[in-house]
């Protein structure tokens, strides 16, 4: 494996010291990588300082056509960062190249986007207007299932508003992200983009300096109550997309047969290591054991393995402590349901077959907490306020999904849960112009779209009198 370097400054160099990188598919070591020092990241937090009064002054048009150049550099390297991203992750490469040209996309789209000034008023006497402003120097922390899509949830929309960055990606997924960087180094200014990788003991470092203006993280609701805590003392703007514990409901007029396909894909996408999976599924009565059946066959059928063999749909788990955790939320679920399919492991690799548990309730550890694994419960249900009422009941509010063939019906089951982003008759679909958040401890502040650039923004209101 190549090797690979921070950036700070808009130059490549070594960690202060070194971490080796595992591949999940095979628990083998199969690069190492740089590990920053506290020293390295207060050097990159004063690059992007000095960096941000001459990127804030460019004017937005030079922005924009450096996100462009950007997405076309990506675009032009998406085989080899796809290989990487499968070896440190463990998705199939198909997955590895699509997130590749994913992360290009936006870059692409917010190179579109207007930052305009809004006129509130102008009549006689005063004229009153509504800018928007860069903050400064944005921290971006990106977790370890999707680290180039999540890190283009981040760093185009702040650039284009005229911020500068410091990205620290996971300690388990840094080599996409450093190579990434290291391609388009040369596309910004020194400063501008800084880059450092850890091993998970910087985060609150980055989160408290004083020099940072904004936290977009994107983790778990534990690490993000401890990103909020550690924000606090500076009063940093902060947007967090947390945990999830995504419902899906189906009603009792739905086809088992072809609507499980579509479940199990929103399920078990990236072996079920997704924010946004749909994470329980609650099913009529009346068709529980046809869809019980169906998403066995499916999960059965399911080719599990190395990302880099032709032909694999779900790679493992990404890391050990991910792994250990799903194994043993699927022990406690058959002491309380039946293992209907899954579970089992091999000698080596991270792998967990897709795993379906029915018979279980609510108040079991894998209807409640998140699992992030590929393991669904399907849970019973005789009525549809019922079971909207227990999807509510989630401390998590990220999505939520209702399946049926009525839309009227389905849309007023949609207007009553309490999530984020709920899909009808679908799940996990997400696009760059469609804003995301979360409610209740799914996050805080909003990603994507118009109101994602916003964030990464400070409003200025002009009152003039004339």
């Amino acid at each position: 494996m190549s090797d690979f370097k921070l950036l700070i400054n808009g130059r490549l160099e070594d960690g202060d010291q070194t971490m080796d990188v595992i591949n999940p598919a095979t628990e083998a070591v199969f690069a190492v990588c740089p590990r920053a020092s506290k020293a390295q990241l207060d050097r990159a937090v004063a690059a992007a300082k000095a960096a941000f009064p001459g990127w804030s002054n460019t004017p937005i048009a030079a922005r924009k056509a450096a996100l462009l150049a950007i997405a076309q550099r990506i675009q032009s390297k998406a085989d080899e960062l796809a290989r990487i991203l499968t070896q440190e992750q463990g998705k199939p490469l198909a997955d590895a190249t699509a997130e590749v040209y994913g992360a290009a996309a936006f870059f692409q789209y917010f190179a579109n986007l207007d930052i305009p000034v809004k006129v509130i008023e102008d009549g006689q006497g005063r004229k009153v207007e509504a800018r928007r402003k860069p903050l400064g120097v944005i921290g971006a922390i990106v977790p370890w299932n999707f680290p180039l899509i999540l890190m283009a949830f981040k760093v185009p929309a702040a650039l284009l508003a005229g911020n500068t960055v410091v990205l620290k990606p996971a300690a388990t997924t840094p080599l996409s992200t450093l190579k990434l960087c290291e391609h388009i180094a040369d596309l910004l200014p020194p400063g501008v983009l800084n880059v450092i990788s850890d091993a998970n003991d910087l985060g609150g470092e980055l989160t408290k300096h004083p020099d940072v203006r904004k936290i977009s993280f994107t983790g778990s609701t534990a690490t993000g109550k401890k990103v909020m805590a550690g924000a606090a003392d500076t009063l940093k703007r902060i947007t967090l997309e947390l945990g999830g514990n995504d419902a899906g409901i189906v009603l009792d007029d739905i086809d088992p047969k072809t609507t499980a396909p579509k479940i199990f894909q929103s399920a078990f996408q990236n072996s079920g290591q997704v924010c946004i999976a749909l994470k329980r599924l609650y099913v009529h009565e009346s068709i529980y054991d046809s869809m019980c059946d169906e998403l066995v066959s499916l999960a059965n059928a399911a080719v599990v393995g190395d990302g880099l063999q032709q032909g694999t749909q779900l790679g493992p788990l990404q890391n050990k402590m991910q792994f250990e955790k799903v194994k043993e939320l699927i022990a406690d679920a058959a002491k309380h349901g039946k293992v209907m399919c899954g579970g089992d492991v091999p000698e080596r690799g991270y792998f967990i077959r897709p795993t379906i548990v029915r018979d279980i309730a609510d108040g079991t550890r894998l209807v409640d907490e998140e699992q992030f694994g590929p393991v669904l419960p399907v849970i019973k249900y005789s009525d549809p306020e019922d079971a909207l009422a227990r999807a509510n009941a989630s401390p998590y509010g990220l999505g939520g999904s209702i399946w049926s063939t009525d839309l009227a019906r389905a849309h007023s089951f949609a207007e009553k849960m309490d999530a984020g982003t709920v899909w009808i008759n679908k799940h996990l679909d997400l696009a760059p112009n469609i804003p995301f958040g979360g409610a209740k401890q799914s996050g805080l502040g909003t990603e994507l779209g118009d109101e994602g650039l916003m964030e990464f923004t400070q409003l200025q209101v002009i009152n003039m009198a004339v």
